[in-house]
């Protein structure tokens, strides 16, 4: 695995976890790769330092353990916010908005409705969802 910072064509950035140089480029081809910030799927690689350390500092985190932090997540999400579905727009507004109390929302929403919820200055993010099992 592989730790890139990487830039939005806002000049947002964010760090984003690959399994090599190759799984970037073919991510970023495909336009899988979203600013968790605005949802602009123009990204590129930002400059960054280089990061050192001896295992015992800093031990590498294995796809296993990244994989269990993704679950773990979720499960956290699932606990604590409601779940509004593909209304998750019209309730972010609702809330933005002060016509509801605000509270931990998740769902689904389209690209345009993304979009919409970033031009309004409606603040979410996009949390990569995995299935809990392999089955």
């Amino acid at each position: 695995m592989i730790l890139f910072t990487l830039r939005c064509a806002h000049g947002h950035e964010f760090e984003g976890w690959f399994r090599d140089g190759d799984g970037f480029e073919a991510q970023q081809k495909a336009g899988g790769i979203a600013c968790p910030e605005c949802g602009d799927t123009a990204v590129e690689k930002a400059v960054m330092a280089p990061r050192l350390a001896r295992s015992r500092e800093m031990p590498a985190i294995t796809p296993a353990q990244f994989r269990a932090a993704l679950i773990e997540m979720r499960r956290q999400i699932e606990t604590h916010c409601d779940y509004v579905g593909n209304r998750f727009a019209e309730e972010a507004r609702r809330i933005h908005y002060g016509e509801i109390d605000p509270r931990g929302i998740y769902g689904q929403a389209s690209e345009e409705e993304s979009r919409d919820l970033i031009d309004e200055g409606i603040g979410f993010g996009r949390v990569p969802w995995i299935p809990t099992t392999d089955s």
